[in-house]
């Protein structure tokens, strides 16, 4: 039988094509907004603190305070700065903390005492190395659930590599520019990149675009329920394996953090140039990448602790070997060692966190990890800066700063992951 004329003039229904996932979008916005945070991180700022001592007549145990100061009443605000993600978003609070953060480098540039860098020093750690790194690994969290792991990992691995290239661009800028115009420049570069990617790129969860986590279908339930589970942030802190992380995560930043800041000066005075002690920042950069795309991906793979493990044990070797490293393929080694420490770190911090604690209060929940995390950083120039003043050698921070990370492997074998993980109440029970 013929179907109706009137039938056979309508249009037929056409199968409406599925939205292409976002997630992977947000991937290489966020790596973009933690390659940004480089001006308030240590590797960029190490390569002005030669210039700004010269100029500004300040000692370098000075300058060390300062930058403690600066990063522990930055680190301050961190908690502050999770829970605004979690109520408002990571779109607004980024384009907040870009704003800020841009007025801050520009300031660096007209100071003239130990004060004016004290407070441009507060903010700039605030912003870039807290704030809008937190932002924009949380973010990512948001919208993976199942490769949570390789994305936060792809992430942090552009961003940790545009990070470690920045005291060569830097320096070079410097030498041309004069440090006052470049603090300049970074703070337009700021105001210019980061402000449009925030407001029109990132999106906070895939539900603002119909999606869910990983791209999974609406059907799929585990993806439902990761979503939208998360223990809070009062629960977390009562758990042992949230401290074991956290002080991983905090032993890294601060003597990686002391390392990089004095490590023009290290290098030199252990026969290296100035030239070739930035230039120890490339190989930094290449062990950073891998390390952190590795670290990301096996994040999906492995128990939490063995990458603990892993990563300590390579700044035990890094640390080590500062007290030998001379000129040649042993600073190429070395700088490898710190970048691979770092990276690591990087690369399943994030990832980790989310997977035991959920990502309903994540937010809230990292803002106590970054908070602590950078205040401890700001302790490292400062304890590297003092014992290099009483002794006239690096070595003897170095080689007592192992501890910390052989503690933190000890307490990472002992100590259980909480029972409350993603994966155990991501299906729904019987």
């Amino acid at each position: 039988m013929k179907e109706p004329m009137l039938t056979t003039l309508l249009p037929r229904a056409r199968p409406r094509a599925a939205t292409p996932f976002y997630g992977w979008h947000i991937v290489v916005w966020s790596a973009v907004l933690v390659a940004a945070t480089a001006p308030g991180q240590t590797a960029a700022v190490s390569v002005f603190i030669d210039p700004m001592i010269a100029e500004l007549g300040i000692s370098r145990s000075a300058v060390s305070t300062a930058y403690l100061v600066g990063t522990l009443a930055g680190a301050t605000a961190m908690p502050f700065v999770g829970r605004a993600l979690d109520r408002f978003g990571a779109r607004r609070v980024m384009v907040v903390i870009a704003m800020v953060f841009a007025v801050a480098l520009a300031a660096l540039s007209t100071v003239d005492s130990i004060i004016g860098l004290t407070s441009g020093f507060v903010i700039i750690r605030m912003a870039g190395q807290g704030a809008l790194n937190l932002a924009a690994t949380t973010v990512v969290a948001l919208w993976f659930h199942r490769r949570r792991g390789t994305a936060i990992g792809i992430v942090s691995a552009i961003g940790a590599s545009a990070i470690c290239l920045a005291p060569v661009l830097l320096e070079r800028l410097i030498a041309h520019w004069g440090w006052r115009t470049t603090w300049l420049a970074e703070g337009i570069a700021i105001a210019v990149i980061v402000i449009p990617i925030a407001w029109f790129a990132i999106r906070d969860r895939p539900a603002d675009l119909g999606q869910r986590p990983d791209g999974a279908s609406h059907d799929d339930a585990a993806a439902a329920a990761a979503a939208d589970w998360g223990v809070t942030r009062k629960v977390a802190l009562r758990t042992p394996f949230f401290w074991v992380l956290t002080t991983m995560v905090a032993s890294i930043w601060m003597l990686v953090t002391g390392i990089n800041f004095h490590q023009i000066s290290l290098l030199t005075a252990r026969g290296l140039s100035t030239a070739e002690a930035a230039g120890n920042f490339i190989p930094q950069t290449v062990a950073s990448l891998v390390a952190t795309f590795a670290a990301g991906n096996l994040t999906d793979r492995l128990p939490a602790k063995h990458l603990i493990v892993a990563s300590m044990a390579t700044l035990i070797g890094a640390l080590a070997l500062g007290t030998v490293v001379s000129s040649g393929a042993i600073a190429i080694v070395f700088g490898a060692l710190i970048g691979a420490a770092g990276g690591a770190v990087r690369g399943f911090e994030a990832a980790t966190f989310a997977r035991h604690f959920g990502t309903r209060h994540i937010g809230a929940i990292r803002g106590v990890v970054t908070s602590i995390s950078v205040g401890a950083s700001a302790f490292g120039p400062l304890l590297f800066a003092t014992l290099y003043g009483a002794t006239g050698s690096y070595s003897p921070a170095l080689l007592g700063a192992i501890l910390l990370p052989v503690l933190v492997i000890g307490a990472a074998l002992i100590t259980r992951p909480p029972a409350h993980s993603a994966a155990s109440v991501a299906t729904p029970a019987p």
